[in-house]
Protein backbone atom coordinates (compact mmCIF):
# COMPACT_ATOMS: atom_id res chain seq x y z
CA UNK A 1 0.00 0.00 0.00
CA UNK A 2 1.03 3.17 -0.74
CA UNK A 3 1.66 6.05 1.75
CA UNK A 4 -2.04 8.17 2.56
CA UNK A 5 -2.29 10.41 5.14
CA UNK A 6 -4.66 7.61 6.98
CA UNK A 7 -6.70 4.41 5.71
CA UNK A 8 -9.46 5.87 7.70
CA UNK A 9 -9.63 9.57 6.05
CA UNK A 10 -9.35 10.32 2.34
CA UNK A 11 -10.37 12.33 -0.22
CA UNK A 12 -9.20 16.31 -1.31
CA UNK A 13 -8.04 17.07 1.94
CA UNK A 14 -4.89 15.09 1.89
CA UNK A 15 -2.99 16.64 -0.52
CA UNK A 16 -3.38 20.24 0.89
CA UNK A 17 -2.79 19.24 4.63
CA UNK A 18 0.42 17.04 2.76
CA UNK A 19 1.36 20.60 1.00
CA UNK A 20 0.35 22.31 4.02
CA UNK A 21 2.33 20.66 6.28
CA UNK A 22 6.09 20.55 4.00
CA UNK A 23 5.52 24.19 4.45
CA UNK A 24 5.71 24.17 7.61
CA UNK A 25 8.45 21.71 7.67
CA UNK A 26 10.53 24.10 5.73
CA UNK A 27 9.90 26.77 8.43
CA UNK A 28 10.66 25.25 11.00
CA UNK A 29 14.34 23.82 9.59
CA UNK A 30 15.04 26.98 8.24
CA UNK A 31 13.93 28.67 11.77
CA UNK A 32 15.44 26.19 14.67
CA UNK A 33 15.92 27.23 18.26
CA UNK A 34 17.54 26.40 21.37
CA UNK A 35 16.00 24.41 24.25
CA UNK A 36 14.29 26.85 26.49
CA UNK A 37 14.31 29.51 23.58
CA UNK A 38 11.20 27.78 21.14
CA UNK A 39 9.53 31.44 21.20
CA UNK A 40 9.05 31.21 17.22
CA UNK A 41 8.17 27.88 17.14
CA UNK A 42 5.69 27.82 19.91
CA UNK A 43 4.09 30.55 18.04
CA UNK A 44 3.50 29.14 14.40
CA UNK A 45 2.44 25.78 15.92
CA UNK A 46 -0.47 27.81 18.09
CA UNK A 47 -1.54 29.21 15.02
CA UNK A 48 -1.63 26.22 13.20
CA UNK A 49 -3.49 24.64 15.65
CA UNK A 50 -5.91 27.67 16.00
CA UNK A 51 -6.43 28.03 12.35
CA UNK A 52 -7.48 24.44 12.57
CA UNK A 53 -9.91 25.26 15.05
CA UNK A 54 -8.61 24.09 18.29
CA UNK A 55 -8.64 25.91 21.65
CA UNK A 56 -4.48 26.50 22.05
CA UNK A 57 -3.31 27.71 25.34
CA UNK A 58 0.59 29.00 25.16
CA UNK A 59 3.80 29.30 27.97
CA UNK A 60 3.07 26.04 29.35
CA UNK A 61 5.97 25.06 31.29
CA UNK A 62 8.11 27.54 29.25
CA UNK A 63 7.37 27.78 25.66
CA UNK A 64 4.73 24.60 25.70
CA UNK A 65 1.81 24.48 23.54
CA UNK A 66 -1.33 22.53 23.79
CA UNK A 67 -4.36 22.82 21.84
CA UNK A 68 -7.64 20.78 22.24
CA UNK A 69 -10.46 19.84 20.13
CA UNK A 70 -13.48 18.25 21.16
CA UNK A 71 -15.93 16.05 19.37
CA UNK A 72 -18.50 14.39 21.46
CA UNK A 73 -18.31 11.52 23.89
CA UNK A 74 -14.72 9.59 23.97
CA UNK A 75 -11.60 9.53 25.48
CA UNK A 76 -9.04 11.98 25.28
CA UNK A 77 -6.05 11.25 22.88
CA UNK A 78 -3.28 13.59 23.21
CA UNK A 79 -0.31 13.57 20.34
CA UNK A 80 3.24 14.75 21.67
CA UNK A 81 5.65 16.75 19.55
CA UNK A 82 9.07 18.29 20.60
CA UNK A 83 9.89 21.72 19.44
CA UNK A 84 13.75 22.54 20.40
CA UNK A 85 16.57 22.30 18.09
CA UNK A 86 20.35 21.20 18.68
CA UNK A 87 23.73 23.43 18.86
CA UNK A 88 24.51 21.88 15.72
CA UNK A 89 25.88 23.32 12.28
CA UNK A 90 24.12 21.56 9.79
CA UNK A 91 26.17 19.99 6.84
CA UNK A 92 23.60 18.26 4.66
CA UNK A 93 23.72 20.63 1.49
CA UNK A 94 20.13 21.05 1.35
CA UNK A 95 18.62 24.40 -0.24
CA UNK A 96 16.67 25.01 3.01
CA UNK A 97 19.22 24.13 5.68
CA UNK A 98 19.69 26.16 8.42
CA UNK A 99 22.47 29.37 9.16
CA UNK A 100 21.10 30.14 11.90
CA UNK A 101 23.15 30.86 15.20
CA UNK A 102 21.92 31.33 18.76
CA UNK A 103 23.11 32.29 22.25
CA UNK A 104 23.71 28.81 24.24
CA UNK A 105 23.12 29.43 27.85
CA UNK A 106 26.71 29.87 28.61
CA UNK A 107 26.93 32.84 26.63
CA UNK A 108 28.91 31.13 23.07
CA UNK A 109 27.22 32.08 19.91
CA UNK A 110 26.31 28.81 18.77
CA UNK A 111 24.95 27.31 15.03
CA UNK A 112 21.45 25.97 15.68
CA UNK A 113 20.14 23.07 13.38
CA UNK A 114 17.27 19.97 13.94
CA UNK A 115 19.42 17.27 13.64
CA UNK A 116 16.94 14.94 15.75
CA UNK A 117 13.81 15.75 13.47
CA UNK A 118 11.78 17.84 16.31
CA UNK A 119 10.66 20.11 13.42
CA UNK A 120 9.46 16.77 11.43
CA UNK A 121 7.60 15.62 14.37
CA UNK A 122 5.58 18.74 14.92
CA UNK A 123 5.23 19.10 11.41
CA UNK A 124 3.37 15.86 11.23
CA UNK A 125 1.17 16.22 14.22
CA UNK A 126 0.10 19.61 12.80
CA UNK A 127 -0.70 18.12 9.92
CA UNK A 128 -2.43 15.36 12.17
CA UNK A 129 -4.22 17.60 14.13
CA UNK A 130 -5.83 19.01 10.85
CA UNK A 131 -6.68 16.03 9.22
CA UNK A 132 -8.64 14.67 12.38
CA UNK A 133 -10.46 17.96 12.60
CA UNK A 134 -11.24 18.08 9.16
CA UNK A 135 -12.89 14.76 9.49
CA UNK A 136 -14.83 14.60 12.63
CA UNK A 137 -17.67 12.69 11.60
CA UNK A 138 -15.63 9.88 11.44
CA UNK A 139 -14.40 9.72 14.97
CA UNK A 140 -15.49 10.82 18.84
CA UNK A 141 -13.69 11.78 21.94
CA UNK A 142 -11.31 14.33 22.31
CA UNK A 143 -7.66 15.31 20.67
CA UNK A 144 -5.60 17.43 22.55
CA UNK A 145 -1.88 17.91 20.50
CA UNK A 146 1.26 19.23 22.63
CA UNK A 147 4.15 20.78 21.26
CA UNK A 148 7.21 20.04 24.26
CA UNK A 149 9.99 22.87 24.88
CA UNK A 150 13.00 21.80 26.68
CA UNK A 151 12.96 17.94 25.35
CA UNK A 152 16.59 18.12 24.28
CA UNK A 153 17.93 18.78 27.90
CA UNK A 154 14.65 16.40 29.66
CA UNK A 155 13.06 19.68 31.25
CA UNK A 156 10.79 20.25 29.41
CA UNK A 157 7.51 17.45 29.97
CA UNK A 158 8.05 17.95 33.73
CA UNK A 159 8.04 21.76 33.35
CA UNK A 160 4.82 21.04 31.25
CA UNK A 161 3.31 19.19 33.92
CA UNK A 162 4.36 20.99 36.86
CA UNK A 163 2.62 23.71 35.51
CA UNK A 164 -0.72 22.30 34.87
CA UNK A 165 -0.96 20.91 31.87
CA UNK A 166 -3.57 18.22 33.22
CA UNK A 167 -5.54 21.11 35.10
CA UNK A 168 -6.08 22.82 31.76
CA UNK A 169 -6.92 20.40 29.68
CA UNK A 170 -8.79 17.18 30.49
CA UNK A 171 -6.13 14.67 30.71
CA UNK A 172 -5.58 12.01 28.18
CA UNK A 173 -6.43 8.18 28.71
CA UNK A 174 -3.57 7.86 26.21
CA UNK A 175 -0.05 9.51 24.96
CA UNK A 176 0.74 8.89 21.41
CA UNK A 177 4.23 10.11 19.97
CA UNK A 178 6.99 8.93 17.15
CA UNK A 179 10.27 9.76 16.49
CA UNK A 180 12.54 9.85 13.52
CA UNK A 181 15.30 7.25 13.17
CA UNK A 182 17.59 5.94 10.25
CA UNK A 183 15.32 3.97 8.75
CA UNK A 184 14.24 3.87 5.75
CA UNK A 185 11.28 6.52 4.81
CA UNK A 186 7.73 5.10 4.89
CA UNK A 187 8.82 2.63 7.63
CA UNK A 188 7.78 2.25 10.96
CA UNK A 189 9.10 0.49 14.22
CA UNK A 190 7.71 -0.39 17.38
CA UNK A 191 9.68 -2.51 20.33
CA UNK A 192 8.52 -4.92 22.17
CA UNK A 193 9.65 -4.02 25.40
CA UNK A 194 11.71 -1.06 26.52
CA UNK A 195 12.11 1.72 23.23
CA UNK A 196 14.56 4.18 24.42
CA UNK A 197 16.69 4.30 28.06
CA UNK A 198 16.74 5.96 31.39
CA UNK A 199 19.77 8.29 32.11
CA UNK A 200 20.97 10.62 34.44
CA UNK A 201 23.76 13.71 33.87
CA UNK A 202 26.19 14.28 36.39
CA UNK A 203 27.38 17.70 36.66
CA UNK A 204 30.92 17.16 39.00
CA UNK A 205 32.84 20.36 39.89
CA UNK A 206 36.26 19.11 41.04
CA UNK A 207 37.63 22.09 43.35
CA UNK A 208 41.51 22.63 43.37
CA UNK A 209 43.74 25.68 44.74
CA UNK A 210 44.73 28.24 41.95
CA UNK A 211 47.99 28.92 41.52
CA UNK A 212 51.04 29.74 39.03
CA UNK A 213 52.45 26.73 36.25
CA UNK A 214 56.25 27.68 37.37
CA UNK A 215 55.52 27.05 41.82
CA UNK A 216 52.62 23.89 41.18
CA UNK A 217 53.65 22.84 44.83
CA UNK A 218 52.08 25.78 46.21
CA UNK A 219 48.83 25.22 44.55
CA UNK A 220 46.61 21.94 43.86
CA UNK A 221 45.77 21.34 40.39
CA UNK A 222 41.97 20.20 39.35
CA UNK A 223 42.73 19.62 36.21
CA UNK A 224 44.59 16.91 37.18
CA UNK A 225 41.99 14.98 39.12
CA UNK A 226 39.37 15.46 36.30
CA UNK A 227 41.16 14.28 33.37
CA UNK A 228 41.51 11.03 35.87
CA UNK A 229 37.86 11.06 36.96
CA UNK A 230 36.74 10.97 33.33
CA UNK A 231 39.46 8.03 32.28
CA UNK A 232 38.50 6.32 35.23
CA UNK A 233 34.46 6.20 34.92
CA UNK A 234 35.12 4.61 31.42
CA UNK A 235 35.98 1.37 33.59
CA UNK A 236 32.40 1.35 34.99
CA UNK A 237 31.04 -0.70 32.00
CA UNK A 238 34.06 -2.98 31.72
CA UNK A 239 34.62 -3.66 35.73
CA UNK A 240 31.63 -2.93 37.20
CA UNK A 241 28.58 -3.64 34.71
CA UNK A 242 27.16 -7.36 33.90
CA UNK A 243 27.57 -7.85 30.02
CA UNK A 244 23.85 -8.38 30.31
CA UNK A 245 22.87 -4.92 31.62
CA UNK A 246 23.60 -2.45 28.94
CA UNK A 247 25.21 0.67 30.92
CA UNK A 248 26.97 3.46 28.84
CA UNK A 249 28.83 5.25 30.61
CA UNK A 250 29.92 8.95 28.46
CA UNK A 251 31.97 12.03 29.36
CA UNK A 252 30.41 14.92 27.25
CA UNK A 253 32.41 17.49 28.22
CA UNK A 254 36.06 18.73 30.97
CA UNK A 255 36.38 22.27 31.10
CA UNK A 256 38.95 24.02 32.67
CA UNK A 257 41.10 27.14 32.90
CA UNK A 258 41.17 30.07 30.61
CA UNK A 259 42.28 30.84 27.19
CA UNK A 260 45.29 33.18 28.79
CA UNK A 261 48.88 32.82 28.42
CA UNK A 262 48.35 28.91 30.08
CA UNK A 263 50.72 29.75 32.99
CA UNK A 264 47.70 29.50 35.32
CA UNK A 265 47.10 27.06 37.49
CA UNK A 266 42.30 27.21 37.43
CA UNK A 267 40.26 26.86 41.02
CA UNK A 268 38.36 24.08 39.75
CA UNK A 269 37.36 22.26 36.69
CA UNK A 270 33.94 20.39 35.26
CA UNK A 271 33.11 17.48 34.19
CA UNK A 272 29.59 16.32 33.12
CA UNK A 273 28.92 12.92 32.93
CA UNK A 274 25.75 11.04 31.74
CA UNK A 275 24.94 7.28 32.54
CA UNK A 276 22.32 5.29 30.96
CA UNK A 277 20.76 2.43 31.62
CA UNK A 278 17.01 0.11 30.87
CA UNK A 279 16.68 -0.73 34.76
CA UNK A 280 16.82 2.15 37.69
CA UNK A 281 18.66 -0.21 40.00
CA UNK A 282 21.32 -0.46 37.82
CA UNK A 283 21.49 3.39 36.84
CA UNK A 284 21.78 4.08 40.35
CA UNK A 285 24.55 1.92 41.06
CA UNK A 286 26.09 3.02 38.08
CA UNK A 287 25.54 6.70 39.08
CA UNK A 288 26.79 6.22 42.79
CA UNK A 289 29.83 4.65 41.01
CA UNK A 290 30.64 8.00 39.32
CA UNK A 291 29.99 9.86 42.15
CA UNK A 292 32.77 7.62 44.12
CA UNK A 293 35.81 7.95 41.85
CA UNK A 294 34.97 11.84 41.48
CA UNK A 295 35.57 11.43 45.35
CA UNK A 296 38.48 9.47 45.57
CA UNK A 297 40.49 10.94 43.14
CA UNK A 298 39.83 14.61 44.44
CA UNK A 299 40.97 13.43 47.47
CA UNK A 300 44.23 11.35 45.78
CA UNK A 301 44.93 14.78 44.02
CA UNK A 302 44.61 17.13 47.61
CA UNK A 303 41.93 18.98 46.52
CA UNK A 304 40.81 21.41 49.56
CA UNK A 305 37.13 19.98 49.71
CA UNK A 306 35.19 17.31 47.75
CA UNK A 307 33.87 17.52 44.62
CA UNK A 308 30.61 19.24 44.32
CA UNK A 309 28.29 16.73 42.45
CA UNK A 310 24.96 18.44 41.23
CA UNK A 311 21.74 16.09 38.68
CA UNK A 312 21.49 18.19 35.34
CA UNK A 313 19.09 15.78 34.47
CA UNK A 314 16.70 12.67 34.58
CA UNK A 315 14.81 10.55 32.34
CA UNK A 316 13.23 7.42 33.07
CA UNK A 317 13.18 3.84 30.51
CA UNK A 318 10.34 4.34 28.00
CA UNK A 319 8.57 1.49 28.26
CA UNK A 320 5.35 1.95 26.03
CA UNK A 321 2.07 -0.07 27.17
CA UNK A 322 2.31 -3.93 25.79
CA UNK A 323 -1.37 -3.80 24.77
CA UNK A 324 -1.49 -0.43 23.26
CA UNK A 325 1.44 -1.04 21.58
CA UNK A 326 0.01 -4.53 19.74
CA UNK A 327 -3.01 -2.42 18.75
CA UNK A 328 -0.95 0.43 17.37
CA UNK A 329 1.36 -1.35 15.20
CA UNK A 330 -1.62 -3.94 13.82
CA UNK A 331 -3.24 -0.71 12.95
CA UNK A 332 -0.03 0.28 11.14
CA UNK A 333 0.24 -3.08 9.93
CA UNK A 334 -3.23 -2.68 7.71
CA UNK A 335 -2.48 0.86 6.77
CA UNK A 336 1.47 0.18 5.56
CA UNK A 337 1.66 -3.58 5.08
CA UNK A 338 3.04 -5.40 7.30
CA UNK A 339 6.53 -5.24 5.16
CA UNK A 340 6.87 -1.63 6.03
CA UNK A 341 6.39 -1.97 10.32
CA UNK A 342 9.60 -3.22 11.85
CA UNK A 343 11.21 -4.49 15.23
CA UNK A 344 12.92 -2.07 16.83
CA UNK A 345 15.77 -3.05 19.18
CA UNK A 346 16.12 -1.22 22.48
CA UNK A 347 18.17 2.00 22.37
CA UNK A 348 20.30 3.76 24.63
CA UNK A 349 18.91 7.02 23.61
CA UNK A 350 16.88 8.83 26.35
CA UNK A 351 13.67 10.78 26.41
CA UNK A 352 11.44 12.60 28.90
CA UNK A 353 7.91 11.23 26.96
CA UNK A 354 7.41 8.37 29.60
CA UNK A 355 6.30 11.57 32.08
CA UNK A 356 3.65 12.03 30.42
CA UNK A 357 2.03 8.55 31.28
CA UNK A 358 2.22 6.50 34.44
CA UNK A 359 5.90 7.56 35.19
CA UNK A 360 5.12 11.52 35.93
CA UNK A 361 1.74 10.33 38.12
CA UNK A 362 3.45 11.77 41.13
CA UNK A 363 3.79 15.02 38.94
CA UNK A 364 0.59 15.54 37.49
CA UNK A 365 -1.66 13.59 39.46
CA UNK A 366 -3.40 11.30 37.40
CA UNK A 367 -2.49 7.16 37.16
CA UNK A 368 -3.44 5.27 34.54
CA UNK A 369 -2.45 6.91 31.15
CA UNK A 370 -1.02 4.57 28.91
CA UNK A 371 1.73 5.30 26.24
CA UNK A 372 2.26 4.45 22.79
CA UNK A 373 5.99 5.25 21.28
CA UNK A 374 7.35 4.39 17.95
CA UNK A 375 9.84 4.81 15.61
CA UNK A 376 9.54 6.99 11.78
CA UNK A 377 11.87 5.87 9.03
CA UNK A 378 13.41 9.51 7.60
CA UNK A 379 15.97 8.16 4.96
CA UNK A 380 14.84 8.98 1.65
CA UNK A 381 15.64 5.75 -1.23
CA UNK A 382 18.64 7.65 -2.90
CA UNK A 383 20.25 8.32 0.37
CA UNK A 384 19.47 4.61 1.19
CA UNK A 385 20.69 3.31 -1.99
CA UNK A 386 23.94 5.05 -1.97
CA UNK A 387 24.98 4.41 1.90
CA UNK A 388 27.84 1.61 2.00
CA UNK A 389 27.14 -1.71 2.87
CA UNK A 390 25.13 -4.93 1.54
CA UNK A 391 23.09 -5.66 4.61
CA UNK A 392 20.78 -3.50 6.62
CA UNK A 393 22.58 -3.30 9.49
CA UNK A 394 25.94 -2.19 7.86
CA UNK A 395 23.84 0.44 5.91
CA UNK A 396 22.55 1.95 9.30
CA UNK A 397 25.61 1.81 10.47
CA UNK A 398 26.79 3.80 7.72
CA UNK A 399 23.97 6.42 7.51
CA UNK A 400 24.12 9.96 9.75
CA UNK A 401 22.40 9.21 12.70
CA UNK A 402 20.29 11.87 14.86
CA UNK A 403 22.38 14.35 16.19
CA UNK A 404 24.90 14.55 13.44
CA UNK A 405 25.28 17.62 11.43
CA UNK A 406 24.36 15.48 8.19
CA UNK A 407 21.09 14.55 9.66
CA UNK A 408 18.53 14.98 6.59
CA UNK A 409 14.87 13.31 6.81
CA UNK A 410 12.96 12.38 3.31
CA UNK A 411 10.82 15.61 3.47
CA UNK A 412 7.67 14.00 1.21
CA UNK A 413 7.41 10.27 2.34
CA UNK A 414 8.64 11.22 5.88
CA UNK A 415 5.82 13.56 5.93
CA UNK A 416 3.25 11.32 4.57
CA UNK A 417 3.82 8.36 6.62
CA UNK A 418 4.52 10.19 9.74
CA UNK A 419 0.82 12.04 9.89
CA UNK A 420 -1.09 8.69 8.75
CA UNK A 421 1.14 6.82 11.23
CA UNK A 422 -0.46 9.38 13.90
CA UNK A 423 -3.94 9.62 12.81
CA UNK A 424 -3.69 5.89 12.10
CA UNK A 425 -2.88 5.04 16.15
CA UNK A 426 -5.46 7.91 17.34
CA UNK A 427 -8.09 6.24 15.68
CA UNK A 428 -7.27 2.90 17.22
CA UNK A 429 -8.74 4.78 20.24
CA UNK A 430 -10.94 7.49 19.49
Amino acid sequence: MSPSLSPVFGGPPQDSILRQAAEFYLDLHRNPELSGAEERTAARLARWLTAAGYRVETGIGGHGVAGVLSNGPGPVVMLRAELDALPVREQTGLPYASTKTATAPGGATVAVMHACGHDIHLACAAGAASALAQNTAQWRGTVLVVGQPAEETLRGARAMLEDGLYHRFEPPAIVLAQHTAPLPAGMVAHAEGPVTAASTTLEIVIHGRGGHAATPHLAVDPIGAAAATALRVQTIVSQETSPWEHVTVTVGSLEAGSAGPGNLIPEHATVRVTVRGFSQHVLDRAVAAVERIARAESQASGCPREPSIRTLSLSGVNTPERDITTAVRRAHQIAFGTERVALWPPSLATEDFPLFGEAGADIHGVPGIRTAYWMLGMVGPAQWAAAPGRSTAEKLAALPPNHSPAFRPHMRLTLQTGISALITAATTRL
